[in-house]
């Protein structure tokens, strides 16, 4: 949903400021134009530091309210009060956006409009920032496991393709997450939580400004035994921003991110097994497992012959990851109505993750410079916002796989290497837009974008005999957007947007059969979408927002993946001809003081529309035409709710509560539609409790406690795609039955649990 100018209750905290290749930090401003902003420099009464933002960023900025594009804006007012232990927790709040558990346990794969159901962890065809940093590396994979959302003070939500803006794997739109203004924070803030399964966190923020500067900085530490059998994890995250005006014309932007994530891991399970051991209880070893527990098979030499059946607590199957990120951003103003900013962010990914049969361990340092000049002016007498980029990255890619040996508790132990992938990958793009306004309340978009991926690797397989397979491709891709914004009045609000998006294969993808193993699979091709938006909000009061969109997307070459089954690895094959289209809506009412309703809803049907699928077993092959099925992995119906109070005054005061439900509808996982995971409910409660204090040391004391899963439901938190198969002896596809037990793609949800916890703010 697009949204006005004027203020209305879903963006609680404004947008983000232009960035460069992903927004920078600042925000909107909302319908009283004296107010400050929230992500505005502080400065004292008569200070010129703030006449200067005033007068500069509103005109100039392009990436805040997109006026064609369908976005939304959670604030923090949505979810300071919940325990949060995902990021996953919060995004579902947005229409549009679906979640599933990753591989670990804030390794969440986030999707828009289906765009990252079908792949198997982190998040893919999503260009994900971080107060306008990219944390999206130059080969299109970001994960989750840094995103703790105890420190973010906002996230945008931008729906539909975004490539224009966002350039390469923009396919299904991005995600651009504020921490917390220094100036909000205003000193220091700690909170502990403590809940089920051992569950615990801590988190420290603090943050302030003055004239010409501002910072904050966050520190968390998360630790639980986990839900599942061998899910015990620790996490620990650092994030720090600050700017600082040198000048009048010059701001200094700085930020850091540091995560460590060590984490055992669980087997997913086949549809028969996640009914029934959907926890993987009592299943320590492989020859007294209980029934539906998965293993994995191991070779009991570490190299090849025979294997070892382990369950995932025996093999120590696992990650311990470090990821480190910092960047530095220079604005400048040339006059009043230009802005010109230059950004660069290094990015480093050190991996360590025995998740099945093999292995990876890797480095992967990335670089990301990015460079453009937006500015205030006219088109033949029209209002108009001129803007133009170039951007660069690299990443050097150096991965190793092992076999994961036997008996590897609590560590894996490491059998062959069985091949070393190296190699890079590099983007360099052009970017431009204009926005003109040719009447009142009309506002019409066009942008074009260019960019060229080089893709250089070489995979050298080791096991079961040495072979190399090298890879030198360059993808050409555009993009295009075309918009058209009208505003009647300050209560509706009309949009119709046609886009593009393009997103790579990665040199990963690239050496992964269908057979779920190292070898050649060099012929896949960028994948293409292109969009189209129509939709309208209604604010007839700052206290209502009605919003509806509707999309239809054309995609070629999509990039599908799915799994080749238990302690496989996940290959990814190209889609030639599909079609995604849907309804997206939002209802956000506060019908009287304290009380709110919010509810979203999404509707996305998505199908193959050419596509012929090969499988072979043994000496027999057929071929399968699945025009017409669906893509599986994408969840066609979703609605989340909540109806919340909050005692607005009176002795009380401070005391609220809500509940929420989350329907999820049930989806196939298999390319002939032969199986369904089924559909769930979820209902969580809360109660939290903010006293008013009089004064002194702390300035503010907010308690909360939450059931989760309040009914205690079983359901499928996280699905893969899995292979359809035929039979050795005849050729025909094996029935619904044998794809039920096919491995390697479901995580159970959290069953009924307890979280508790305090927040002092100093």
């Amino acid at each position: 949903m697009t949204t006005s100018n004027r203020f209305h209750p879903l963006r609680t905290a404004t947008v983000c400021m232009a960035m460069l290749a992903a927004p920078a930090v600042g925000y909107a401003q909302n319908a009283n134009p004296a107010a400050a902003s929230p992500g505005a420099p502080a400065g004292a009464t008569g200070s010129p530091v703030p006449e200067v933002v005033v007068t500069s960023s509103p005109a100039l900025d392009v990436y805040a309210q997109p006026p064609a594009q369908t976005t939304t804006t959670i604030g923090r007012d949505q979810f300071e009060n919940s325990p949060n232990f995902t990021i996953g927790d919060v995004l579902i709040e947005s229409p549009g956006v679906t979640v599933k558990q990753g591989n670990g346990p804030r390794d969440v794969g986030i999707s828009i409009r289906g765009s990252n159901d079908r792949n198997g962890f982190g998040v893919r065809n999503i260009q994900v920032l971080e107060d306008g940093f990219p944390v999206t590396q130059p080969d299109g994979l970001s994960r989750t496991d840094l995103t703790d959302p105890h420190a973010y003070g906002a996230i945008d939500v931008y729906r539909g393709p975004s490539s224009v803006l966002f350039g390469n794997y923009a396919t299904g739109g991005a995600l651009n997450f504020h921490t917390r203004p220094g100036g909000s924070i205003g000193g220091f803030e700690t909170e502990v939580d403590f809940g089920s399964f051992n569950y615990q966190n801590g988190y420290g923020i603090f943050g302030n400004r003055g004239d010409n500067y501002e910072y904050m900085g966050f520190a968390s530490g998360e630790r639980g035994n986990g839900f599942i059998g061998n899910s015990a994890f620790a996490i620990t995250t650092q994030n720090g921003l600050a700017t600082y005006r040198p000048t009048l014309s010059d701001k200094l932007t700085f930020k850091i991110i540091n995560n460590n994530v060590d984490t055992q891991l669980p087997i997913r399970l086949s549809l028969n097994q996640f009914h029934q051991n959907p926890f993987q209880n009592n299943c320590n070893t492989a020859a007294s497992a209980a029934l539906g527990c998965a293993t994995v098979n191991l070779f009991a030499n570490g190299v090849s012959g025979a294997t070892v059946a382990e369950t995932a607590r025996q093999a120590g199957l696992g990650r311990s990851d470090q990821r480190s990120i910092g960047g530095m951003r220079w604005e400048h103003n040339l006059d009043t109505d230009t802005l010109w900013r230059l950004q660069f962010v290094y990015d480093n990914k050190d991996i360590n993750q025995p998740t099945g049969a093999t292995s990876a361990l890797g480095d992967e340092p990335a670089f990301n410079i990015i460079s453009d000049v937006t500015q205030h002016g006219s088109v033949f007498g029209m209002d108009a916002v001129h803007f133009a980029g170039l951007y660069g990255n690299y990443a050097y890619l150096d991965t190793s796989t092992y076999n994961v040996g036997t008996s590897g508790f609590p560590y894996s132990a490491l059998g062959a290497e069985t091949a070393r992938t190296l190699g890079h990958q590099s983007n360099i793009g052009a970017r431009m837009q204009e926005q003109i306004t040719f009447a009142p309340g009309w506002t019409a978009v066009g942008g074009l974008a260019i960019e060229e991926t080089t893709l250089q690797a070489l995979d050298q397989i080791y096991v079961p005999s040495a072979s190399q397979i090298a890879v030198a491709r360059d993808f050409l891709n555009w993009a295009y957007e075309a918009g058209l914004r009208y505003q009647p009045d300050d209560a509706w609000v009309l949009h119709a947007r046609a886009a593009s998006g393009y997103g790579t294969p990665q040199a990963s993808n690239l050496f992964v059969t269908s057979a779920g193993v190292n070898g050649d699979n060099t012929q896949l091709q960028s994948q293409t979408n292109n969009g189209f938006d129509l939709g309208a909000d209604w604010l007839p009061a700052a206290a209502v927002h009605l919003g509806l969109t509707g999309f239809y997307e054309f995609f070629r070459n999509e990039l599908v993946s799915q799994s080749a089954g238990a302690g496989l690895q996940t290959f990814t094959f190209n889609a030639p001809r599909s079609e995604h289209r849907g309804v997206e809506g939002i209802a956000d009412w506060r019908p009287a003081p304290g009380w709110r309703l919010l509810g979203t809803v999404s509707f996305d049907d998505q199908v193959y529309t050419r596509y012929t699928e090969q499988l072979s077993a043994g000496s027999k092959t057929a071929t399968f035409d699945r025009a017409g099925n669906r893509i599986p992995g994408i969840q066609p119906a979703d609605l989340f709710s909540r109806v919340s109070y909050d005692v607005p005054d009176g002795p009380l005061a401070g005391l609220g509560a809500f509940v929420e439900y989350d329907r999820r509808a049930g989806f196939n996982i298999d390319n002939a539609n032969l199986v369904q995971v089924p559909s769930y409910d979820i209902i969580n409660l809360n109660v939290h409790f903010t006293p008013q204090l009089s004064g002194g040391t702390v300035r503010s004391l907010t308690v909360f406690f939450e059931v989760q899963n309040l009914l205690n439901k079983t359901y499928v938190a996280s699905a893969n795609n899995v292979t359809d198969s035929i039979s050795s002896t005849t050729g025909a596809q094996n029935p619904a039955g044998t794809v039920s037990s096919t491995g390697g793609s479901i995580y159970a949800g959290a069953p009924q649990s307890f979280i508790g916890g305090v927040r002092i703010k100093f």
